[in-house]
């Protein structure tokens, strides 16, 4: 049985693609080679608005799987357009390199439309996003973008879904049910494990140096400090609850400034700054919840509950977390509240904070082994079974 060549379109090296591309390098039915469209990052720096600083990864993303940096001509690089990607030579690459099918991660580039639009009707063309209808907008804006959207998705063949929220998207934009599969938004999980608890240990010592007991109940935020993320929210809600505890936040960004004004004398609230990828399974554990309040627009899945689940910690997440729907199961692993909302936030602090030791243990344990499902190896394996399945059934 032949392996399928399958070009893979994305814009840069991501902490969370490259181990799906890393699985699929091991595949027994694709051979994956990645064309990266962002050129200019090549060199494994990439400017984060998010957090206010340039970004270097300190986990390998290149490693394990066939790429190439297709040159980005863009007078203004970057993802923050539609114009940041011109690639002149993306369609002349992929094609001399025999590709059998196309895989694109999200079409508002220059680049990767122009993909979509070439392919369809050559090779099969699959897609890849995380969009959801979570975020309301004028109804007359609602129907110009949906109209626009049924004529983009017109040009592709399958639609890859990473969980309900987007399934429901690529329906509301015409895909037929038929077209669209799934294959889950994944983090290595394998990562955040720690099965010989030097993680637990590391993170115990931070805590000490914090000043925070073993026995206190802390909750963490962990992320951008941006309005989407809506820490400012959690702090008010923390307050309010009037429950004995910790609540630490860890990353930087806009409102950074603010959230320290107003937490000037405290000994409850505690900042540590951005912490790359190896720090990430330790800084997990420096709390007993993980909170994820996001109001959007934009929070169309938030892998960091994924990250929370695989370290065995239960989850709090507002309405607007494209994930929630799916990894987060009201009083087993977590809570969720109508994002915005400081009344129902501080309710669930409340609760969450109340708990007994053993009540939370049994709620990360319920975390850690829903997170399983949300695999890499899960990805990977979505995505060969779509690639597989369709183009061995196309004539």
């Amino acid at each position: 049985m032949k392996i399928l060549r399958l070009a893979v379109v994305t814009t840069h090296p991501i902490q969370y693609y490259a181990p799906i591309f890393q699985a699929l390098a091991r595949s027994r039915a694709v051979v994956p080679r990645v064309f990266y469209t962002w050129s200019q990052t090549a060199a494994a720096a990439v400017a984060d608005p998010g957090f206010e600083r340039a970004i270097t990864w300190d986990i390998p993303l290149l490693d394990g799987y066939d790429h190439e940096f297709v040159p980005n001509t863009a007078r203004r690089p970057g993802t923050d357009h539609f114009g940041g990607l011109r690639n002149p030579g993306l369609i002349r690459a992929i094609e001399a390199w025999g590709a059998d099918a196309v895989l694109v991660f999200g079409w508002n580039l220059q680049s990767h439309l122009q993909a979509l639009l070439h392919f369809k009707g050559r090779i099969p063309v699959f897609f890849r996003g995380d969009s959801t209808l979570l975020d309301s907008t004028r109804w007359w804006r609602a129907a110009a973008r949906r109209v626009f959207l049924h004529w983009v998705y017109r040009h592709i063949d399958i639609a890859i879904a990473v969980g309900s929220n987007n399934k429901d998207y690529f329906r509301w934009c015409g895909v037929p049910e038929g077209r669209i599969t799934v294959a889950p938004h994944a983090i290595d999980t394998r990562r955040f494990a720690d099965p010989d608890q030097a993680h637990t240990q590391r993170a115990a010592r931070w805590r000490q140096e914090l000043g925070i007991l073993a026995a206190e109940r802390t909750l963490l935020f962990a992320g951008k400090f941006q309005q989407k993320k809506d820490p400012l929210l959690l702090l008010e809600a923390f307050s309010r609850a009037g429950a004995a505890g910790h609540l630490i936040f860890v990353g930087n960004g806009a409102l950074e400034d603010m959230l320290r004004a107003r937490t000037r004398g405290r000994s409850d609230v505690h900042f540590l700054p951005f912490q790359n990828q190896q720090a990430m399974p330790a800084v997990y554990r420096l709390g007993d919840i993980f909170v994820l309040p996001s109001r959007g627009p934009g929070e169309t899945w938030g892998l960091a509950l994924n990250e929370a689940m695989a370290s065995r910690r239960p989850v709090i997440a507002g309405s607007k977390v494209g994930g929630a729907r799916d990894l987060v199961t009201e009083g087993k692993n977590g809570w969720c509240f109508q994002s915005g909302s400081l009344e129902q936030l501080t309710a669930v602090l409340k609760t969450a904070l109340d708990c007994d030791a053993v009540s939370l243990d049994a709620m990360g344990a319920a975390s850690e082994a829903a997170s399983a499902r949300w695999s890499i190896d899960a990805a990977a394996a979505g995505i060969e079974a779509a690639v597989a399945q369709f183009v061995r059934a196309a004539p």
